[in-house]
C-alpha cells in the first residue's frame, strides 16, 4: 500500500523524467544579452522557498479545479507552460539546496505535497479531465479551446499574398518581441493543438499574452501605445502534422508550416471573448509592437547585470501569478524578487552557464530526503 510519501516521491520522479527529456530536447546557448542561467537559478530558489505558502493562499480563495478550468477560456495565462512551471521550477531550487546539503526534510515534504495537490487538480481540469495531465502524457495534444473552434473557423479567411505577408511579419515580430519582453523565455506565446478538422486539415492556435503594460515593471516605459494586450492567432493548415510540447511550443512536420497555412484569423482576447482584429488592426498592432521592440532592446541593453538578473528572476517567479489573478488574490501576495534567495544570491548570480545536460545516472530531481 502506498503512503503519502510514496505518492509525493512518485510525483517528483514523474516530473524528473519528463523534464530531463524535454530539457535535453531543447538545450540552448546562453544569451549574449541576458544572464539567463543566473536568473533561473535565483528564481528557482525563490519558488521553492515561497511558492507553497502562496499556493495555499490561492487554493483557499478558489479551488484549483476552477482555476484550471479557466484556462479553457481565451484571454488568460492558465496554460500548459505555466502549469509545467508550477511543478518544475521549484525542483531546480531543491537541486541547489540538495547539492549544498541544505534541504530540510520536513519543509521539503510539505512543499512537494502542497504543489503536487494543487498542480494535479488544476492540470486535470485544464485538460478537461481527459485522463491526462500534460502534453507529454497525451503524445503532444493540448486542446483547451475546443469549445471555441466553430467560432474561430467562422472568422478565418483564405490567405492571398497580402494577407500571407501581413500574417508572417506580425507572427515573427510578436514572437521576437515577447521573447525579449519575457527575458529570453517563450512563456509569452503558447501554442495549442492539434485541433483536427472534419475536412482533414488541422487548426493550430497561438496565444500571445501580456505584451502591453503589465506587472513587468519594464513594460510600462515601452508598451503603453500597443493597442492590444492579449491576442490569439488561428492558423488552418493542410498536410501538416502537429504536436505540442509542455513548453507550449509546436513541433510540425514539415518544420516550415507557414507555406501550408490556408486560412488565418486574429483575435483580441483581453476580455475573455474572441474579438476579431481586421487588417487595419493587424497593421496597427505590427507597427506598435515593432516600435516597442526597438525601445525594449535599448532598455534591456542599458540595464546592469544585476538588474537583468532580477528582472528575469521575477519573470520565472511570477509564473504563478496568473493563477493568483484568476483567484483574485494576486494583489495580496508578495511578488518581490529577490527576497528569500539573498543568502545564496552572490554565488548564483556569478554562474554564467548551466553546461550541457548529461545522463549521469542520478535522478534529475532529488527524491525526498
Amino acid at each position: 500500500m502506498s503512503t503519502p510519501r510514496d505518492d509525493v516521491d512518485g510525483w517528483i520522479r514523474y516530473h524528473a523524467e519528463i523534464s530531463f527529456a524535454l530539457s535535453r530536447e531543447r538545450q540552448s546557448l546562453e544569451s549574449a544579452l541576458i544572464p539567463v542561467t543566473a536568473y533561473i537559478l535565483i528564481a528557482a530558489l525563490e519558488c521553492y522557498r515561497r511558492h507553497a505558502e502562496m499556493i495555499t493562499t490561492i487554493a483557499a480563495a478558489m479551488p484549483p479545479e476552477e482555476i484550471g478550468a479557466m484556462g479553457r477560456v481565451p484571454g488568460n495565462q492558465i496554460d500548459g507552460v505555466h502549469l509545467w512551471s508550477i511543478a518544475n521550477i521549484g525542483q531546480y531550487g531543491r537541486k541547489i539546496l540538495a547539492t549544498a546539503g541544505m534541504l530540510d526534510p520536513e519543509f521539503d515534504f510539505t512543499y512537494n505535497a502542497t504543489v503536487r495537490d494543487f498542480w494535479q487538480r488544476a492540470a486535470g481540469s485544464f485538460r478537461g479531465d481527459d485522463g491526462h495531465l500534460q502534453a507529454w502524457d497525451s503524445g503532444g495534444s493540448v486542446t483547451p479551446y475546443t469549445a471555441f473552434v466553430a467560432e474561430i473557423l467562422a472568422a478565418t479567411r483564405p490567405l492571398d499574398d497580402d494577407a500571407r505577408r501581413r500574417t508572417t511579419r506580425l507572427n515573427a515580430t510578436l514572437t521576437s518581441y515577447l521573447f525579449l519582453l519575457y527575458f529570453d523565455t517563450r512563456a509569452g506565446y503558447q501554442d495549442t493543438g492539434p485541433y483536427m478538422l472534419p475536412d482533414g486539415r488541422v487548426l493550430l492556435l497561438r496565444a500571445f499574452s501580456k505584451f502591453g503594460s503589465s506587472d513587468f515593471s519594464w513594460s510600462t516605459e515601452i508598451a503603453a501605445e500597443i493597442p492590444y494586450t492579449m491576442v490569439l492567432a488561428a492558423f488552418v493548415l493542410r498536410d501538416v502534422g502537429v504536436r505540442v510540447t509542455d513548453f507550449g511550443t509546436s513541433v510540425t512536420d514539415p518544420e516550415d508550416y507557414l507555406p501550408h497555412v490556408e486560412e488565418v484569423a486574429w483575435f483580441s482576447t483581453a476580455t475573455g471573448t474572441l474579438e476579431p482584429i481586421d487588417d487595419a488592426g493587424v497593421d496597427a498592432l505590427f507597427a506598435s509592437v515593432k516600435d516597442a521592440q526597438r525601445r525594449l532592446y535599448r532598455l534591456v541593453a542599458g540595464m546592469t547585470r544585476r538588474e537583468k538578473i532580477d528582472a528575469g528572476a521575477y519573470v520565472y517567479f511570477s509564473f504563478l501569478r496568473p493563477f493568483a489573478e484568476v483567484a483574485n488574490v494576486a494583489d495580496h501576495l508578495d511578488w518581490t524578487v529577490p527576497r528569500d534567495s539573498l543568502d545564496l544570491y552572490p554565488l548564483l548570480e556569478a554562474i554564467e552557464s548551466a553546461g550541457d545536460i548529461e545522463d549521469d545516472g542520478t535522478p534529475w530531481y532529488p527524491p525526498l530526503a
